[in-house]
């Protein structure tokens, strides 16, 4: 009873501490309480994020405000066609002793190395530097000549794509896209919003936030979400949900066999649970339920979808699919 008491307890400050996270970034970032609230629970997953906007919308400035807030290392790198892998990883230099004339190979840290890394814009460079972001995003670890060095925890990759400009852009193979627990929209703000945002940004103060947590609180609260329970009903739907994503399994519905060219692998059904789990904490719930796994499902399981010729031909996106199967799905196991 003691244990369970205290995990209740700290559940509970995992949401007042979320609460408290969204008040400071409320005095900097207008809206958007759903994007901040999917960043939030990639990063208590140990996971990553990649958001899809329009430029203006504060992409960059909800990450550098989160890091201050949370009192994280943040920083950041604008992707351009000529990036090379070693921009990001780092690279080793030589170095020359000149009392002794000896040279030796010393590394240099590449912006890799932090707490919260901010891909700007990730489809504008070539696949080769795209895949430069694998192993450190996988493994927690970079690899450079013959050493592999580890990353400090937590590390969080929030990577953005504009969606209006296509041309000169390199689509982020499948292999990394299914490495972001999240693929979060980042729409326009509403008319209220907007009226905000010009009073609160073409003035001369300056917002201000507070600290409320460090690395290690945070490392703590990945423990918590990984503890929250989820029940048997709860995984048999999140799996029900991915393979159903599957044109050649045998409980797709006819238009996934239809318009889909393939489906989730694993990782949607791993994702779809912690994901679950994280949103239970934010609001303070004892358990992941199916409500939860409805929730983040838009953002999980998107871009792990490709649609065939007809399914483009007729229209549809991954989003109306994956709206369609949480109608499809039923939570009880039952078919319709």
């Amino acid at each position: 009873m003691a244990t369970h008491a205290n995990e209740l307890d700290q559940i509970e400050r995992c949401c007042d501490a979320c609460k408290k996270i969204h008040e400071q970034m409320s005095r900097v970032i207008v809206g958007q309480t759903v994007v901040i609230d999917d960043i939030l629970m990639a990063l208590f997953c140990d996971a990553h994020i990649l958001l899809v906007g329009v430029p203006g919308l504060a992409k960059t400035l909800m990450i550098s405000t989160l890091a201050r807030i949370l009192k994280l290392d943040f920083k950041r790198v604008q992707f351009t066609p000529d990036l090379l892998p070693g921009d990001i990883t780092g690279t080793e230099v030589i170095d020359e002793d000149r009392a002794t004339g000896r040279r030796e190979f010393r590394f240099v840290s590449g912006p890799v190395f932090t707490h919260l890394l901010l891909a700007d814009e990730i489809n504008r460079t070539p696949p080769k530097t795209q895949s430069a972001l694998l192993q450190a995003m996988q493994e927690r670890e970079v690899s450079v000549g013959r050493k592999t060095m580890k990353l400090e925890r937590p590390f969080l990759v929030m990577a953005t794509q504009n969606p209006l400009e296509q041309e000169g852009t390199y689509p982020l193979p499948e292999a990394q896209l299914d490495r972001f627990m999240f693929n979060t929209f980042v729409d326009y703000p509403t008319d209220a919003e907007m009226v905000e945002i010009v009073e609160k940004t073409t003035g001369n103060a300056v917002a201000e936030v507070d600290t409320i947590t460090d690395a290690q609180q945070i490392i703590a609260v990945q423990r918590i979400i990984r503890d929250i329970p989820i029940a048997r009903p709860v995984v048999d739907y999140i799996v029900r949900l991915a393979v159903a994503t599957r044109p050649a399994h045998p409980s797709a519905p006819a238009f996934i066999k239809d318009y889909v060219s393939w489906g989730c692998g694993p990782r949607a059904g791993q994702y779809l649970a912690l994901g679950a789990k994280a949103r239970a904490a934010l609001n303070g719930q004892p358990h992941a339920s199916i409500e939860d796994v409805r929730a983040v499902a838009l953002s999980v399981l998107r871009h792990r979808i490709a649609l065939n010729y007809n399914g483009r031909a007729e229209g549809y996106d991954t989003i109306k699919v994956v709206n369609r199967l949480l109608e499809s799905v039923p939570a009880d196991g039952k078919k319709g």
